[in-house]
């Protein structure tokens, strides 16, 4: 059957689906699986937010936050050097499953990695997703030739976005059954992350975690993005950034599927100029400038809340969204670049004590082996790390 998805490199998303009868069709076979999400949701959620305040944070050090998205289309041979003049040891490489007579190259590119902590992000397409034979066999063949260096998968993306291939959540749940059932009865060693929503979307989140599928998940993923919302201090339906990841992890600690442990997986901001590179339009784009700011604030705001395990930046070289911009076949490292080699300096190993605002100025305190951090900033001033000798 002729794929109605291809590989989008401006994008690196499957192209949308250009068959709108398939897609009413679809649409209706899922419609008792959207139901179902609605009714879950309108259970789950509104417990979720009464219990926001009582939920217990994580121990979460710096060691451990920090991630970054690298591709084998972007620079390959000159990915790991940029890794390491910015002191990242979590890498995340994404394989899109249709591209299994690739698999040596991807297999190559992760050997490439010294001394790295590899998180592995498995993208679905519709055969896929239709057909677990064929899922089941690609799944083998990854775990097998990554066995001895990469234990961790993020089983889909993006799961709330018909162009990616799902039409439901049951579709959903299928799919991560078929890695599930792998991990239970051939590779128990392996991690799995999953559920993968995209946005502040929580009602589908609340699906995956709440159902009557034989699954469980090693850890919950997530494409918290707010890049729609300008700063990540901006809320949206009364949330702010640390309001969506405190009701998100209210929302995991309820469930009986997983430990509580939240990863988000992909967040960015759209640069302005980029276009076809941008993976929005120009009117959600932002400077670079605002985008620096936005990105270490967006690190500053996830780690202070003490409930997200890590966080992956998307990505290290790429024209429309990430820290380099490599068009014309050169490597320029944008603002960004440098300040997040500065801020993983200073909290690479970093133990949380205490975070605080008021109005518009922020204030987390850190320890680390050179005394005590305190890192303050306001939305119009650059972060500013100090340190005091600790008592």
């Amino acid at each position: 059957m002729k794929q109605p998805f291809a590989w989008d490199h401006y994008s690196d998303q499957p192209a949308i689906i250009r068959d709108k009868a398939l897609k009413r069709q679809m649409r209706r076979s899922a419609l008792p699986s959207l139901i179902k999400t609605f009714l879950v949701a309108l259970l789950t959620l509104p417990i979720a937010f009464i219990l926001t305040p009582f939920t217990r944070r994580r121990t979460i050090d710096g060691k451990d936050f920090f991630g970054m998205g690298v591709n084998l289309n972007k620079e390959p041979n000159t990915t790991p050097y940029l890794l390491d003049e910015l002191g990242v040891k979590n890498i995340l490489i994404r394989i899109p499953l249709w591209e299994m007579e690739n698999l040596h190259e991807y297999v190559a590119f992760i050997r490439s990695f010294s001394g790295k902590h590899i998180t592995v992000a498995l993208l679905q397409d519709r055969e896929h997703i239709t057909c677990a034979d064929i899922t089941r066999d690609h799944l083998i063949q990854i775990f097998e030739a990554l066995e001895d260096v990469c234990e961790t998968y993020v089983i889909g993306s993006t799961i709330n976005r018909a162009k990616w291939g799902f039409f439901s959540v049951n579709e959903y749940l299928d799919f991560y059954g078929v890695a599930y059932e792998l991990k239970r009865k051939r590779f128990p060693h392996l991690k799995l992350i999953g559920s993968n929503v995209i946005d502040f979307e929580y009602h589908f989140s609340a699906h995956t975690l709440f159902n009557l599928a034989k699954i469980r998940y090693d850890a919950i993923g997530s494409l918290l993005y707010v890049d729609r919302r300008g700063a990540p201090e901006n809320t949206q339906m009364g949330f702010n950034l640390m309001g969506k990841i405190n009701l998100l992890f209210s929302l995991i600690s309820l469930s009986p599927k997983t430990s509580n442990e939240l990863i988000i997986t992909e967040t960015n901001w759209p640069l302005k100029n980029t276009a076809p590179y941008a993976p929005t339009s120009e009117f959600e784009c932002v400077s670079e400038n605002d985008y620096t700011a936005y990105m270490v604030r967006y690190h500053l705001l996830a780690f202070a809340s003490q409930k997200v395990s890590r966080l992956y930046w998307h990505q290290l070289i790429a024209p429309g969204y990430g820290l380099i911009d490599n068009r014309e076949g050169t490597i320029r490292k944008r603002s960004a670049f440098e300040a997040y080699g500065i801020m993983l300096s200073h909290l690479s190993d970093a133990q949380f004590v205490s975070f605080s605002h008021h109005s518009d100025e922020y204030r987390l305190i850190c320890s680390t082996p050179r005394g005590e951090l305190h890192i303050t900033w306001t939305l119009t001033s650059t972060p500013l790390y100090t340190y005091k000798a600790q008592s």
